[in-house]
């Protein structure tokens, strides 16, 4: 799965958002693919990608949460923002995560499902 999704061997890749609800079998993809364990929210070096894992019931916006992501994050490099599917529980609607991106200066490139509880967004850092 990790290797659809764009990721690549020896990137650093940072996770936000984790809880006891997220695609374990996604997370020990891109583990395994790159080669090196994801890093948490309060590492502090470079990193190529993040996970950003996002539900209806966060009390930052967003677009807000893209923004200081986005300062962590090589140019180039991606973002996967990864929500509910429609019907579950705290689902975010896929036009919330294309107007978060927009206003961030983010561009989409694709949309995929993950398992049978998310749903992915990829979303570009731009060359700065």
């Amino acid at each position: 799965m990790a290797d659809r999704l764009g990721f690549k061997p020896g990137q650093v890749v940072q996770e936000f958002g984790f809880d006891d609800d997220v695609d374990e079998g996604l997370r020990a993809s891109i583990a395994e693919l790159t080669g090196e364990v994801l890093v948490d929210e309060d590492f502090d070096g470079d990193v190529d990608a993040a996970l950003l894992w996002w539900r209806s019931d966060e009390e930052e916006d967003l677009a807000d949460a893209l923004m200081d992501t986005v300062t962590l994050i090589a140019d180039g490099g991606t973002i996967l923002v990864l929500t509910p599917k429609a019907g579950r529980e705290l689902h975010v609607s896929p036009s919330d995560v294309a107007e978060a991106a927009n206003t961030s200066g983010l561009s989409q490139t694709s949309a995929v499902s993950i398992g049978s509880e998310w749903s992915g967004t990829r979303l570009v850092v731009p060359k700065r």
